[in-house]
């Protein structure tokens, strides 16, 4: 037993920090991460031929999703590009760009964060506004997309892990996560109208534009099916130490424990620490404290790394906005969750 424990600290150690400190590990996280998921249902001694087939199943939904999502993206790039400009004609640009941040918000759950991210870079880059105007409104989006896209499985891999690890159903986030998401989602666009005040033809954030292959879109889909294969066996393999050291924590320390996610991916953090053996309570605040951080920094989402690779945007310039609107919605959160959670 006490060799399983140090194995599995020792694994979960090097899961959190190498791919945030070794850039080999960063560039190269799904293969990282599925050694490290196997190691881990190895330690634990939970490895079988039904972990196997539920970990070459779970990632079917979320990777045809991706796949299908980046090739429409792909075809109707030419479209969307001219349906942006003819938008923005007749309404002003502030009112475009938060109906933009609640569309895509509510839309990631289905085409996948991924894509969402990818459709935002391609109307920041139509639009060429200001560099502050821009920067506001895609880390609000990139807020609400993290947030919406936890509403299904096929959204993000922290919404598949989740569901998996829950064995829940299609709906099981919508109705577990809907009435915190769907007004948070809305309120991002409600923060986007206020915030942006935005000035045309200004020195705005350079979108890298280049039309992805077919190539790259497969890729990326095969990337995302081992990500999250990785994650399961990760989930699996943590069990023994959930049960042991995390399952009775109080929820609102979990809370406040997952800010963490600002740096480190929640989706790995949630194939660590949730368990069918938690209550709803507790499950509620672990995946509201670990989407919320989520957009805090660039690390804490996809669509946060997705979009400031794409638009060069510095670490500093997003935490500028990130820090002090992901730490007043997490405070917001934290009262609502002491009202109105069981607890």
């Amino acid at each position: 037993m006490d060799f399983m424990v140090a194995g599995l600290i020792v694994i979960l150690l090097l899961v959190l920090f190498l791919p945030f400190t070794v850039k080999k590990v960063e560039h190269n996280l799904e293969i990282f991460l599925f050694v490290m998921g196997v190691a881990a249902v190895l330690v634990s001694g939970v490895f079988s031929t039904e972990l196997l087939i539920h970990a070459l199943e779970d990632p079917i939904m979320i990777t045809i999703a991706v796949l299908v999502a980046g090739l429409l993206f792909k075809w109707l790039a030419g479209p969307l590009e001219k349906g942006v400009m003819a938008l923005t004609r007749v309404m002003p640009v502030c009112l475009f760009l938060a109906l933009v941040v609640i569309v895509l918000g509510f839309l990631s759950s289905v085409i996948t964060a991924m894509i969402a991210a990818l459709v935002l870079v391609e109307i920041v880059g139509v639009l060429r506004l200001d560099r502050r105007s821009e920067l506001t409104a895609v880390v609000l989006a990139c807020f609400s997309i993290g947030l919406g896209a936890a509403l299904t499985p096929i959204g993000e891999p922290l919404s598949t892990i989740a569901v998996s690890k829950m064995n829940g159903d299609f709906f099981y986030l919508l109705r577990l996560m809907g009435e915190y998401i769907v007004p948070s989602v809305l309120l991002f666009g409600l923060l986007t109208f206020a915030l942006v005040k935005p000035r045309p033809n200004g020195d705005g954030l350079k979108a890298d534009r280049v039309t992805e292959t077919y190539r790259e879109i497969v890729l990326r889909a095969a990337k995302v099916y081992l990500f999250v294969m990785a994650l399961v066996f990760l989930g699996s393999g943590f069990e023994p130490l959930i049960n042991m050291y995390i399952i009775d924590l109080h929820p609102y320390l979990l809370y406040w424990i997952n800010i963490v996610s600002a740096i480190l991916d929640n989706a790995t953090l949630a194939a660590a620490e949730l368990s069918p053996l938690m209550g709803v309570a507790t499950v509620k605040a672990v995946l509201l404290g670990l989407l919320i951080s989520g957009g805090i920094l660039i690390p804490g989402n996809i669509p946060n790394i997705i979009s400031a690779a794409k638009l060069k945007i510095t670490s500093r310039e997003w935490a500028s906005l990130g820090v002090p609107i992901g730490l007043a919605l997490m405070i917001v959160y934290f009262v609502v969750i002491m009202l109105t959670l069981s607890i």
